[in-house]
């Protein structure tokens, strides 16, 4: 069906927004058998359509879904015309689910990729995001957070805007008393001693803790 009536569209487990950049099918078929309900954003519906899925929804402005009558037989989809806004953030704004993991957002066109990391700002203090590219998951984390890491795994810490860490733990470079921002000092490649890490930030301003894939579902089940 199609519109914009009752929205936003509520998911009681883990959601799963598809962009049109690059996606992996086996992983959306991954997500589907473990409960993820999937939501394309515009072109990512074609995504979630091409790993043999059908998405929950599709939403955007639908300037690049390929054969929208078809899928209006099939599932959901809502034409939202503002330009305010991204497909992602159109997205996220018309939907609730208690983690939501950004998959092709980004590796196709780089402003795309800087406007995922706005939209991550954005929402961080409404919602639980993980943005997943081919190599790692980027947590968008407000305020205190810890999590165990192996002796040596790569922790990577990025500001999405200026911030500053009171303590942490587990680490091999310490945060005490530093402040990270974009344009000055990130905390790229940091890495875990071995057990427990604990980041405390100063303040509530959202930051990105930058993990391996192989981390998804470990961050999945620490902001259920």
């Amino acid at each position: 069906m199609s519109g914009a009536d009752g929205l936003p569209i509520v998911f009681d487990g883990p959601l799963a927004v598809v962009g049109g950049g690059v996606v992996d099918p086996a992983l959306l078929v991954e997500l589907a058998g473990r409960g993820v309900a999937l939501v394309g954003a515009d072109g990512g519906g074609d995504a979630i359509g091409a790993a043999g899925l059908t998405p929950a929804a599709i939403i955007g402005d639908l300037d690049s879904l390929a054969d929208r009558a078809g899928w209006e037989r099939r599932t959901r989809v809502i034409h939202l015309a503002e330009q305010e806004t991204t497909d992602f953030e159109k997205a996220l704004y018309s939907t609730t689910a208690p983690v939501t993991l950004a998959l092709g957002m980004t590796g196709k066109r780089l402003d795309h990729t800087l406007s995922a990391l706005n939209a991550m700002h954005k929402f961080a203090p409404s919602r639980h995001l993980l943005l997943v590219d081919e190599v790692d998951v980027a947590l968008a984390v407000i305020g205190p957070f810890s999590f165990q890491a192996t002796k040596g795994e790569r922790v990577s810490l990025y500001p999405l805007a200026e911030v500053s860490f009171t303590h942490s733990e587990g680490l091999l470079y310490p945060l005490d008393g530093l402040t990270l921002a974009p344009g000055g000092r990130l905390g790229t490649s940091n890495a875990g001693l071995g057990g427990r890490v604990e980041i405390v930030p100063a303040d509530a301003t959202p930051w990105l803790l930058i993990l391996g894939k192989a981390r998804l579902w470990d961050m999945v089940r620490a902001n259920l």
